[in-house]
């Protein structure tokens, strides 16, 4: 393997290089996502008797600690090198599948995720700050697109590649990274370039966990709360800790040198409006991407590499229009393609719920509301993105697109919480997925009023190039 990197790496030019260890990074800690939505069922009766709720933290755990901890790793990439902390991330993220692949229990395999997610959040941030010095300043743009597209192909990729793997074996899906991840670190090892700032902020680490904190707790609060009771001492103090944790981190960032989010940021209304739309969206998503998995395996008993195949329009829609989006953005603003977007993924849950029975009916009844969806999601995302970056002057873009990342990945786990407290443990008709169609239509519909408020595009000024320094 060796042998084999070392001739990938003489034979591209080197900023071909870096992008394709860099996208490594990007694709897949995107690809996880998808493909780790797929395997639910078979998790789910290889460790038999676990409950949705149990089971959902191997989604949540990974979202909640992945969006604390984007902004600080950045930092930390600033400050100690955005090369060693890259591949270290890698690193992580390749033991961490493999203790997944090998996790003889749940609470094995949520904690490797949790470290699965230190890797994951450690490799993004840095990703861009690594890629966008070896482009000339004008072509930037593109690289930017390259990066962006690479999510989109995971998404793309996920559910069948994630049903074909199941098929064989649900430890396969995070086995996969492993041989990927070596690669990456062995051409990262001998291509990437150091590069650090000069004068570089501490993070607030003790910010980062309080927020794991308080969005674990929050997230708890809500999965259980069905069972506990809504009224419950536990379930109350869950949320009063959760809401006063919050609170906390607030005022403490109002005066940390360096907090997990700037609240001069936040005074910008078009940041303040895409975080939102992001966290409110990927909430609706979240719910989408779990309970159509549910819902296939579940109600129409589909097995699973049927049910990823069935799935797949939906992603390869949202990378085929999510280019479409980022053009239509730049000549008449973001307000009108994100609307568009969050309305036609409100009618895909419209859809889904006045037309789908109990008995299977793909080509007319699922696949319409999957497309719908698919395409809502290809307009929105670009724009939630570039919103949020196009608010920020250029030296602020790498924090910018962390903190959105963060709302996305916060809205995602309560997005799923709030699914799993909705279906119960019994989920087995069409009657019981209408709480998941609800979430969605709230998401969606909530996300379009956010963005209705969103101004013009801004023209991108030149990101500026972190100076190169020795390992």
């Amino acid at each position: 393997m060796t042998q084999l990197c070392a001739r990938v790496s003489f034979v591209m030019q080197r900023k071909w290089r870096v992008t394709l260890i860099v996208c490594v990074g990007v694709f897949m800690s995107s690809l996880d996502l998808f493909i780790v939505n797929i395997a639910f069922p078979a998790i789910e009766a290889d460790f038999g008797g676990t409950s949705l709720a149990a089971l959902s933290w191997v989604l949540n755990a990974y979202a909640i600690v992945f969006a604390a901890l984007l902004v600080p790793s950045g930092r930390w990439a600033d400050a100690y090198g955005r090369k060693r902390v890259f591949l270290i991330g890698l690193g992580i993220f390749v033991l961490a599948s493999a203790i997944c692949a090998i996790a003889p229990s749940v609470e094995i395999l949520v904690a490797a995720r949790v470290l699965q997610a230190v890797g994951g959040a450690f490799m993004l941030p840095t990703s861009l700050g690594l890629m966008l010095p070896e482009f000339e300043p004008e072509k930037r743009a593109a690289a930017v697109g390259i990066w962006a597209a690479t999510g989109g192909a995971a998404a793309a990729a996920g559910p069948p590649l994630g049903g074909l793997l199941v098929e064989l074996d649900w430890r396969l899906v995070f086995l996969v990274n492993v041989p990927v991840g070596i690669a990456g670190l062995i051409l990262g090892a001998r291509t990437l370039a150091e590069r650090r700032e000069q004068g570089a902020r501490r993070p607030d680490v003790a910010g980062a966990i309080a927020f794991m904190v308080a969005i674990a707790a929050l997230v708890l609060a809500i999965v259980k709360g069905e069972e506990w009771g809504w009224a419950s001492a536990a379930t109350i103090g869950l949320l009063a800790g959760s809401a006063l944790l919050l609170a906390a981190i607030w005022r403490r960032s109002l005066a940390h040198h360096s907090p997990i989010v700037d609240p001069s940021m936040l005074r910008s209304r078009q940041f303040s409006l895409a975080l939102a739309g992001s966290a409110l969206f990927f909430a609706g998503f979240g719910a989408m991407l779990l309970s159509g998995v549910l819902f296939l395996t579940g109600v129409w008993h589909e097995d699973v590499l049927t049910a990823g195949l069935m799935l797949a329009p939906g992603p390869l829609m949202a990378a085929v229009f999510s280019v479409p989006s980022a053009r239509i953005a730049a000549r008449v603003g973001f307000r009108i393609p994100g609307v568009f977007g969050t309305t036609l993924f409100s009618l895909a849950a419209v859809w889904w719920m006045a037309r789908i029975g109990d008995s299977p009916a793909y080509a007319s009844e699922f696949l319409p509301g999957m497309l719908l969806g698919g395409i809502g999601v290809g307009f929105t995302i670009p724009i939630l993105t570039g919103a949020g970056a196009a608010s920020l002057p250029p030296e602020r873009f790498a924090t910018g697109i962390a903190v959105i990342t963060m709302g996305r990945q916060v809205g995602l786990a309560l997005g799923v919480a709030i699914l799993v407290a909705a279906l119960g443990d019994a989920a087995s008709s069409v009657a019981d997925f209408e709480g998941a169609w609800w979430i969605m239509l709230a998401g969606g519909v909530s996300a379009a009023a956010a963005l209705a408020g969103l101004g013009p595009a801004v023209a991108p000024s030149a990101l500026p190039e972190p100076e190169a320094q020795p390992a």
